[in-house]
């Protein structure tokens, strides 16, 4: 089975009281005092402590044009990206010509030569490394990543492989957008990145998360038609223009319950033996209909809901960051690591704890 042997969160320099972020922000998306009522109730309701973003707050009221947006998110993503990976590579004990395929993932910004390409000179990476860049799958991007890793590690058992995932979500500010989907979106979503470390079930790895952390079990994807609506992008003159509806959470109470238990049941197991649940945060809404759908109490969520305070929903990074946070459970500890993204789309992984 893939083993999963180094995890290494990253975030921006910049870190803020929810507060303070509103503050600033609500001059900026509505001059009408009745809205920013609104907006400031809404913001404040997400149980989001701080946020970290790509610029220091007073930036982003003189951001410019898409264009200018987004060379600041390539040169951002790449210093965060190459943060991540080296810091992951460095805890596996690898180098990084040890790698053998990458999958980089975004939904906040776009760049080619991808991010991906321009950390080959940065970290000494092979130039025959293969690279799988991925735009469009949102949140949904962490779990599915390492599915995708994980495939093809299955079919290349002696090499490793990395996903990587930055999400600068505060570059896709729109202003003077009064809708309720910007309001949600701007008290909701934080910058941060992440570097994941997959070995096939053959490569010899020296670090010590090698023989402790988890394997990779099984995966399963999902795709609800008639749902594209519910969750995405309008790209726009001014960049991407956010699609958020309060139809989540009622897919998520429709098909989660024969979801997880089918999926489950082809390995063997119910709810009752999953002993860690990495759900992806996407707010509290959310969270909330995950635990609904299950029968499972908050308290199973608590990595979720911390990392959501901690730094607010990251995107693709977020359920990364919530299994970084899971470090190493005891032996046999069997988890199940999900989030949804555009489409409507689902990523579910099965682990395993060594």
């Amino acid at each position: 089975m893939t083993r999963i042997v180094a995890v290494a969160p990253e975030l921006p320099e910049y870190v803020y009281a929810q507060a303070d972020i509103t503050r600033e922000l609500a001059p900026l998306i509505s001059a009408d005092p009745a809205q920013r009522v609104i907006l400031e109730r809404m913001h404040a309701s997400t149980g989001i402590g701080t946020r970290h973003t790509a610029l220091p707050l007073d930036r982003y009221r003189d951001l410019g044009p898409f264009g200018d947006t987004n060379d600041i998110f390539i040169t951002v993503a790449t210093n965060l990206a190459e943060r991540a990976l080296a810091s992951a590579l460095d805890s596996a004990r690898l180098r990084a010509r040890d790698v053998d395929f990458i999958m980089f993932t975004s939904v906040t910004g776009i760049s080619a030569p991808s991010i991906d390409a321009l950390l080959i000179p940065r970290l000494g990476l092979r130039s025959d490394v293969k690279r799988l860049p991925s735009f469009g799958l949102g949140c949904v991007a962490g779990a599915a990543g390492i599915a995708r890793v994980h495939d093809y590690l299955v079919g290349h058992p002696s090499d490793i492989g990395v996903l990587i995932s930055v999400e600068l979500c505060s570059l896709t500010l729109q202003r003077a957008d009064a809708t309720m989907a910007n309001f949600v979106a701007t008290g909701l979503f934080g910058d941060g990145a992440s570097a994941v470390v997959l070995a096939g079930e053959d490569a010899v790895v020296p670090g010590p998360r090698a023989a402790t952390g988890p394997r990779v079990v099984d995966t399963k994807s999902a795709f609800y038609p008639d749902s594209a609506a519910v969750i995405g992008w309008n790209v726009k003159a001014s960049g991407f223009e956010i699609v958020l509806t309060a139809g989540v959470a009622d897919l998520i109470e429709k098909h989660f319950p024969e979801e997880v238990r089918s999926f489950l049941a082809g390995n063997g197991l119910t709810v009752d033996d999953i002993g860690c649940w990495l759900a992806h945060p996407g707010g509290p809404r959310v969270l909330e209909a995950f635990g609904t759908a299950l029968g499972l109490p908050r308290s199973a969520f608590a990595l979720s809901w911390a990392s959501l305070e901690k730094v607010g929903n990251l995107s693709s990074s977020s359920v990364l960051h919530v299994l970084a946070d899971a470090g190493t459970q005891p032996a046999g500890t069997r988890g199940v690591l999900f989030a949804l993204g555009p489409g409507v789309s689902a990523e579910f992984v099965l682990l395993e704890w060594q």
